[in-house]
């Protein structure tokens, strides 16, 4: 009986030593691992509205911030002003959408290289009833035509942006005049501004689809013709050029551009809007 004690007593002690069969051995997930910071952490990136307002830089940033280390100051204006604050030597980099002014800033010295990597188009956006009838239209030339024969209000960026050039091309050389086209008018401000101002107005607008459809919400407005033949967007990055301005963080510069070409950019890109409006809002140029 004491032997039969003894042996019962031992095996309780080494069943308190063990853990309990229902308690499971949990691994956590890594942290995301973040980069340490650089020597000159801050670049400074120059750009159109349309990739702000569409919310699509504030999307990528904080996964390049946290994989770099890097911090990026954000400026962002029509890409006439985008290019004019680089050339005084405010921008290490410049992410814009104006052909013809990104290759004359390359050929005045300002730019290293001109590097397309991604596009969207413009539509233009007006009333529901579409008073013009411009719906149908073969493209955006043949629908600015029926805006002026209506004499419909039209709303037009007049910044010298990347889509007020564009808008000037379509018109051609007789372009209309705010001062004397009582129907156009002339806003001088970014994309998000104008749409908010033709919808108050129910007026027609030339627009980035991206930047409409993040705002497509808080707009009465429709797009009324999309995807035309002369409606292409392309997005294009240049890093400053060192040898022109002095006190760049041309390396920064640098790790910027071949992030937003890397996989896992345009990755990011690819997906970006899918989601939320059931499309993608940008689309990769192929290399």
């Amino acid at each position: 009986m004491a032997i039969l004690l003894a042996a019962i007593l031992v095996l309780s002690l080494a069943s308190c030593g063990e853990k309990p069969a229902t308690e499971a051995t949990t691994t956590e997930a890594p942290a995301p691992v973040t980069a340490p910071t650089p020597a000159n952490p801050v670049i400074r990136l120059s750009t159109t509205t349309s990739v702000n307002d569409s919310g699509l830089l504030p999307y990528l940033l904080p996964v390049f911030e946290q994989e770099t280390g890097y911090k990026v100051e954000v400026q962002s204006a029509g890409t006439g002003a985008a290019i004019q604050k680089a050339v005084d030597g405010n921008a290490d980099v410049i992410l814009v959408h104006a052909k013809a002014s990104e290759e004359k800033f390359i050929e005045d010295g300002y730019g290293v290289e001109r590097l397309p990597f991604m596009y969207n188009y413009f539509v233009i956006v007006g009333p529901k009833d579409d008073p013009a009838k411009v719906g149908g239209s073969a493209n955006a030339a043949e629908a600015f035509g029926k805006i002026r024969e209506a004499e419909a209000k039209f709303v037009s960026r007049g910044d010298e942006s990347g889509t007020h050039k564009a808008e000037l091309k379509i018109w051609g050389d007789d372009a209309p005049d705010a001062e004397n086209d009582a129907w156009y008018i002339s806003a001088g401000q970014g994309m998000g501004a104008c749409l908010t101002m033709a919808s108050e107005q129910q007026a027609y607008c030339l627009t980035d689809k991206a930047t409409f459809l993040s705002m497509k919400d808080k707009l009465d407005l429709d797009i009324v013709l999309a995807e035309g033949d002369d409606m292409k967007n392309t997005y294009s990055l240049i890093a400053v050029n060192p040898e022109k301005i002095d006190a760049l963080n041309t390396e920064g510069a640098q790790a910027f551009i071949d992030w937003m070409l890397g996989e896992e950019a345009s990755g990011l890109i690819a997906k970006y809007g899918e989601e939320e409006y059931g499309a993608a809002l940008f689309y990769l140029l192929e290399k």
